[in-house]
């Protein structure tokens, strides 16, 4: 598989073309944001960090039945994934109140709630990327009522298959992002990544954040959070 010309870069990662036109090559970046770009900083060791864990995850999740994007790991901060033509929605998936859901709400952060809440919030930088409501989708015609309600159906299988992952490993899920996107015969399919970067997770037993929560809200360093939540998940694998 040869890597070619660069496709896109965004805020964590360059995504490169290769010598299949369904396969793109994902190449991690040491770099940190959090409040739609306006914190921005290079953390070294970060890009190797989200990847592997990002690899596990998805490996486990293929193991699980869901299928997803990824192909296989390459280095320890570049992966190979399946070329996906990306829904501009974040699909947020909510256990536990926290976050812009607390303010929102007025809901104390750690209320844990009835049941998984899956929200959508449209992808656009220049607004900031909105909370949105399912009519608002279709309006923006960016799915159609089927993909809505398979996107949210996607989303709460995932949350089943994750929760008792990170419960193993003593780390509540919180709440977490995901994004689909579409290959090239229509089928919807889970990209992006899946890591401290994207989910909010809390030690079991000390509450402590250990995701991106310590860069955002200026209480911690990402490399070694990040580092301990790679260190628990390869010790289900020994």
């Amino acid at each position: 598989m040869d890597k070619r010309d660069l496709l896109y870069e965004g805020k964590a990662k360059k995504m490169y073309r290769t010598s299949d036109e369904e396969v793109i090559w994902i190449e991690y970046l040491d770099q940190a944001t959090a409040l739609n770009g306006a914190m921005k900083d290079e953390i070294v060791g970060k890009a190797e960090l989200s990847n592997q864990i990002t690899s596990k995850i998805f490996n486990y999740l293929n193991d699980q039945g869901i299928e997803n994007h990824f192909i296989k790991q390459l280095s320890k901060h570049e992966q190979l994934v399946k070329k996906l033509n990306i829904i501009p929605l974040e699909v947020v998936v909510r256990n536990v109140a926290a976050g812009s859901f607390s303010k929102r709400l007025a809901i104390p952060e750690g209320q844990k709630l009835p049941q998984p809440i899956v929200e959508f919030y449209y992808k656009n930088d220049q607004l900031d990327d909105p909370f949105i409501n399912d009519e608002h989708v279709l309006f923006l015609k960016v799915a159609t009522m089927a993909e809505i309600a398979e996107l949210k159906e996607q989303a709460k299988r995932v949350n089943d298959a994750l929760v008792p992952l990170f419960k193993q490993i003593g780390l509540q899920l919180i709440d977490f992002k995901l994004e689909f996107g579409k290959t090239s015969d229509g089928t919807i399919l889970l990209g992006d990544e899946i890591s401290p970067d994207t989910c909010r997770l809390w030690d079991l037993e000390t509450e402590a954040h250990m995701d991106k929560d310590v860069y955002r809200r200026k209480i911690g360093e990402i490399v070694p959070v990040y580092q301990e939540v790679l260190n628990r998940l390869e010790k289900i694998n020994q």
